[in-house]
């Protein structure tokens, strides 16, 4: 359908197609939308563009042994070079290539290097997510108004803090209540335990660096599983480290293994795959959006659902080219559009620090398993006041483990050699890596091409973001910092890399429709309605002010929970 621009409406009526709530997206905040949304007796549509995947039916290779794959688990040279973007991700192989867009399948522009990671099925990319999860700190929604960037958050930490404990308890999250005011405690499961050179780290860490704190991370594994997390069916996580292929246990946290089936099973959920969402409807006289037009994915027919509220959480990129294409007389630069600021303030996190390092000795230690858990050091860098030549700081990531026992029996070899190879225990590899908060700024944006249009007759889109001054000396001191800790440590052969990915390769990308204050600086408000309509939310990454320094993925599902208890709430006073 490529510069065919007719569109075949295929409305069936609205009363045939409407839906108390029409949920855009199946991801990770899609899902907590569709599931908040039929806990509460609303008839929820779900729409998603790609294709179904059921728990465990559709894993296919989530108990393959290493030698069950044709290239022990490694993608190939002619696969690399026909996508040279997606084969950057760290999650990309053999194993899981299946749950990953590839390149020439869904093609946009880059006007500035920006690798786009996607996931087109039911539950996105909560099927490959790096499942880090902490509460973010007050310090990162208050940094924006107190350092004078973006805008000023419209909620603070105590307005998400049930919220968080709400998703936490449902979800299942890991950790250790360390009683830091930088990474909040939450609800959890029992933590993992860090190995002996992790230990030893951390303690040497702790005596030259009293406001550095190592901790456990905290992740969305079932550790312990509650009754709550069996009322979904899922079970203990086996460490095994094969989370990308899909988790057959329910091990870890997906909108495929719990929200979605929880909605499902309320008998209030409908879900439409292969559903290429064009755009919001947006009804003038009413002065509300009415409905959501869709493209099928492989009859390029449109047809039109109609319902009193609508959610967008097509993750971050694609919720902001919905809203753009989402043209009207009334917004005829894009959906709520009239301050000019949708696509915009587009912001990432920055993990171009990598050192690794030798750790020597601890050669009677040993682990169990393959733990899903970092261990994490809050930010330590301009936390109670500015003190550094950059704004905001960053969290750094850290682990040990014994080289060569990784190795998933990928290495060569053969015979008794070989044998004895895998049951040797080497040298312990020790690595710190980073992620920086971005700030937000008007000249990283995206918006819709003009002449390419994709398969569905939709406006290819644009990314033109980039890293600026304030990142490049964020990540020198990182790598500074980081080898000073290492060399503290006892580390030898200690190694500082600037990886010099794209933007984009954090896949944590964030902003163009953020939340605010002011309709004129911001085009959204506190609970995630459009200033200017506000039947429609947005709770994915791109309703996001700030990235802050801690993970995003929690913060998400807090919001959108929140905002579905306004919206019911608002609903049931007769304004929505």
């Amino acid at each position: 359908m490529p510069g065919d621009t007719t569109i075949y409406i295929n409305s069936g009526g609205v009363a045939k197609h409407y839906y108390d709530a029409i949920v855009i997206g199946s991801g990770i905040s899609g899902g907590w939308a569709a599931k908040e949304l039929c806990d509460r007796g609303l008839e929820t549509l779900v729409l998603e563009r790609g294709r179904d995947v059921k728990h465990i039916r559709d894993y296919p290779t989530a108990t393959k042994n290493p030698w069950d794959f044709t290239h022990r688990g490694r993608i190939t040279r002619q696969l690399k070079e026909e996508n040279p973007i997606i084969s950057r991700c760290y999650a990309f192989d053999e194993s899981a290539q299946h749950f990953f867009v590839k390149d020439k399948e869904h093609p946009y522009v880059q006007e500035k290097p920006f690798d786009w990671i996607r996931g087109y099925q039911v539950g996105g990319k909560s099927l490959m997510w790096g499942r880090e999860t902490q509460r973010w700190s007050r310090f990162d929604f208050e940094a924006p108004a107190r350092d004078g960037f973006a805008v000023d958050w419209p909620i603070r930490y105590h307005d998400l803090a049930a919220w968080y404990s709400h998703v936490e308890i449902f979800a299942g999250i890991c950790g250790n209540k360390d009683g830091l005011e930088t990474m909040p405690d939450g609800e959890f499961l029992p933590a993992w335990e860090l190995n002996c050179v992790e230990k030893h780290l951390q303690q040497r860490i702790r005596e030259k660096y009293p406001d550095r704190h190592l901790l456990t991370g905290r992740c969305a594994h079932l550790t312990k599983p509650a009754d709550i997390h069996l009322q979904q069916g899922r079970g203990q996580c086996q460490a095994r480290d094969l989370c990308t292929r899909g988790c057959p246990y329910g091990g870890y946290f997906s909108a495929n293994s719990s929200t979605l089936p929880w909605a499902e099973k309320s008998g209030h959920l409908t879900m439409k795959t292969h559903s290429v969402v064009h755009s919001i409807i947006y009804d003038e006289s009413k002065k509300k959006a009415t409905g959501v037009r869709v493209v099928d994915a492989a009859t390029k027919r449109a047809t039109d659902y109609f319902a009193r509220i609508i959610f967008v959480n097509a993750a971050c990129l694609n919720t902001n080219l919905i809203l753009l294409n989402s043209t009207s007389n009334r917004f005829p630069n894009g959906f709520g559009n009239d301050n000019e600021l949708l696509g915009k303030y587009i912001a990432f996190q920055n993990y171009r620090g990598l050192v690794t390092a030798v750790m020597e000795g601890f050669q009677d230690g040993y682990y169990y398993g393959r733990r899903p858990a970092q261990a994490i050091m809050p930010s330590f860098r301009n936390i109670f006041q500015q003190e550094m030549d950059f704004l905001r700081g960053y969290v750094v990531f850290a682990g040990a483990s014994r080289i060569g026992w990784e190795r998933d029996g990928e290495q060569g070899g053969i015979g008794k050699e070989y044998k004895e190879d895998l049951t040797t225990p080497h040298e312990w590899g020790v690595y710190m890596s980073m992620q920086g908060e971005t700030i937000p700024k008007a000249a990283n944006h995206v918006r819709l091409s003009k002449d390419l249009k994709d398969d569905w007759g939709i406006p290819q889109l644009i990314t033109s973001v980039s890293y600026d001054e304030n990142d490049e000396k964020q990540l020198k001191d990182f790598l500074d910092q980081a080898t000073a800790m290492l060399d503290y440590a006892g580390c030898k052969h200690i190694t500082p890399t600037d990886t010099r990915q794209a933007p984009g390769l954090d896949i944590h990308e964030m902003g163009g429709i953020r939340m605010g204050r002011d309709p004129k600086t911001s085009l959204l408000n506190a609970w995630n309605q459009f200033h200017l309509c506000s039947n429609v939310f947005v709770t994915d990454g791109a309703c996001m002010t700030s990235t802050g320094t801690q993970n995003p993925s929690l913060t998400f599902m807090a919001i959108t929970a929140r905002a579905v208890d306004h919206a019911v709430e608002e609903m049931k006073k007769g304004n929505l």
